[in-house]
């Protein structure tokens, strides 16, 4: 499994020359070169993703489905996570991204299904799942996997909620547009 931090996916954004604000619509462009869809499913990030995406005029010819699944019900009845992944592994858990991507792919219809879920914080966080612990399952016609995203306290500081949400959402565009 991959594991990236905030360092991580800053260093990515420069590698590439992209700038972090304009990268739903790198994305945008991309899918539309490739003629595919994506479609998200999101539960520590809310929406934003998604929000990210539509924020871009044309976004309706590659993005039909965003699904904002924050509790585990909603995880399991339209995305098909398994309430024994759930109740053993926990939401937070590389499996748990991976049910979402391939239920979101197979709601939607997309050619990538992609998902996050973790610990946005300042609180819910735990020793063995800490605050800024974040999955994205990946989900594409040829395979499913997850990356590990270790967002919390990197640089002698603990990073706030929106910071984790935004990384987050960051790693997910550069990760559909790595795909691409």
């Amino acid at each position: 499994m991959i594991t990236l931090t905030d360092i991580d996916i800053i260093q990515l954004l420069r590698k590439h020359n992209l700038n972090a604000d304009t990268l739903q619509e790198n994305v945008v462009q991309k899918l539309k070169e490739k003629n595919m869809k994506a479609a998200t499913a999101e539960s520590c990030t809310g929406g934003l993703i998604s929000q990210r995406i539509t924020q871009v005029s044309g976004a309706s010819q590659v993005f039909d489905c965003g699904v904002c699944s924050y509790s585990n019900d909603i995880k399991h009845k339209v995305l098909g996570v398994s309430n024994e992944t759930l109740s053993v592994l926990g939401a937070v858990s590389s499996e748990t991204a991976m049910q979402m991507a391939e239920g979101v792919k197979k709601l939607s219809g997309a050619d990538i299904g992609i998902s996050t879920t973790g610990v946005a914080g300042p609180t819910g966080g735990t020793p063995e799942k800490p605050v800024g612990l974040v999955y994205v399952g990946v989900c594409t016609k040829d395979k499913t996997y997850p990356i590990k995203l270790e967002l919390g306290g990197s640089q002698n500081r603990t990073n706030t909620r929106d910071y984790i949400r935004k990384m987050t959402s960051d790693a997910v565009l550069l990760t559909i547009l790595s795909i691409l």
